[in-house]
């Protein structure tokens, strides 16, 4: 009798789950959208088609990963993004960016109420005087910055998924805690018969 319990409970334990999360992000890149497709064990959707739409459903165009996962599309209309993917096996990424985000990247700015000037008697605010840089040095550095960043946001996604000791042990606490209700009830019933 005990070993056809043992044999039971062996068969109903939870076994690993070999599962990975789909990350997937874009972002602003100067007057381009830049975005990555990936897993949270740290592996990347190299050379994988990326379908761009808009918000009616209609195909903005298509787009391929390079070799690590990243992709850069350049909008023309300032409306919502939504950028899709099919990576096999079940996993599906699919993520959007705004049209306020994608109306900035094309220089779209809304019209906000004037802001008001100063009055008659007032402090007026000093000058300052701003090295201007050309738009081929802002390319330059914008294009530095986010190959700086792009490790981080790959290491952050791949931190937010990670299991840490606190949640596994939580996990085997459930799991004896269930165990031991299992031997109480049984004992119980036992003691009754």
């Amino acid at each position: 009798m005990k070993s056809l319990l043992l044999s039971l409970a062996l068969m109903v334990a939870p076994l690993p789950a070999l599962a990975h999360k789909v990350i997937a992000g874009v972002f602003p890149a100067g007057t381009s959208i830049e975005g990555e497709l990936g897993f949270s064990n740290g592996d990347m959707a190299a050379h994988t088609e990326v379908v761009v739409s808009g918000p009616d459903g209609a195909e903005l165009g298509r787009i391929v990963t390079d070799a690590d996962g990243f992709f850069t599309f350049v909008p023309v209309e300032p409306v919502a993004h939504t950028f899709y993917a099919d990576l096999g096996a079940g996993h599906v990424a699919e993520v959007t960016m705004s049209a306020a985000d994608v109306a900035a990247i094309l220089g779209v700015v809304e019209r906000e109420a004037a802001a008001p000037t100063a009055t008659e008697g007032e402090p007026q605010p000093a000058a300052v005087t701003v090295a201007a840089l050309t738009d081929v040095e802002r390319q330059v550095i914008a294009e530095a910055v986010r190959d700086e960043i792009r490790p981080l946001r790959r290491e952050i996604a791949a931190y937010k998924e990670h299991n840490n000791l606190q949640t596994i042990l939580g996990g085997i606490g459930y799991i004896i805690g269930l165990f031991g209700l299992g031997c109480y009830l049984a004992a119980r019933r036992k003691l009754a018969l």
